[in-house]
């Protein structure tokens, strides 16, 4: 897997992962980088003239600067809103971290400057019975980026997922503070103990923005961290 690509997952579900994505991507596409974002997996599609599509994949095509066709970012597009693998099996599809994979480095692979591999849901989402979405960065090799929903319980569901990380034997390349809902709570202090408890650089942190698209994010990002 080349060096400049990455997973990027959540410290929950609903965390802003695409909206952060999308941000990192025309980061990137400002810097003249040949970037790409992909979803391998994606739950709660809508059907659009019989193919259905991901809002979330149909984002990141938009923010990318290298152009790929829809099933080449999206394989796998399964229209119940639940988990992956539940949904995956009540359209009778079978999901495997081995052909995730595969179509993953059929990416990662190209002469791609900056790709990103964004997950669904958290860390430890099932596949299928035995496997997660963790077994597929583990098989890529891939550095991972973080992006921590700044709620109530973050701090635990943060420090979790990178013990996760750490323990299967990946780098955290980096983590983004998102406050994909209005903060009831000190940010600042959160966010300070965030930086004291996670062994990697923090490469933003996003206020809540009302209504606001992923161009409204880039001023809050710093990507250099993850060419060092």
């Amino acid at each position: 897997m080349r060096c400049n690509s990455f997973f990027v997952t959540g410290s929950d579900t609903n965390v802003g992962k695409t909206f952060v994505s999308c941000a990192l991507l025309r980061s990137a596409k400002q810097r003249g980088l040949r970037c790409a974002g992909i979803k391998p997996i994606a739950a709660g599609c809508r059907v659009n003239n019989g193919v259905l599509h991901n809002d979330d994949a149909l984002a990141l095509i938009t923010a990318s600067s290298t152009s790929l066709d829809y099933e080449t970012v999206n394989p796998i597009a399964l229209e119940p809103p639940i988990a992956p693998h539940i949904a995956a099996a009540q359209v009778g599809r079978e999901l495997c971290a081995d052909d995730l994979t595969a179509h993953c480095r059929t990416v990662t692979d190209r002469d791609i400057d900056f790709v990103l591999i964004e997950g669904a849901g958290g860390w430890l989402v099932p596949i299928n019975h035995t496997e997660t979405l963790a077994d597929v960065c583990v098989k890529l090799h891939a550095s991972v980026i973080l992006v921590v929903g700044m709620k109530l319980g973050c701090l635990n569901h943060a420090l979790l997922t990178a013990a996760a990380i750490e323990h299967a034997g990946l780098k955290l390349a980096g983590w983004i503070a998102n406050s994909a809902t209005k903060v009831e709570f000190d940010l600042d202090e959160n966010v300070a103990t965030l930086r004291t408890w996670l062994q990697a650089p923090c490469l933003g942190v996003v206020p809540h923005l009302v209504s606001a698209g992923p161009s409204s994010a880039q001023s809050f990002l710093d990507i250099d961290p993850l060419f060092l």
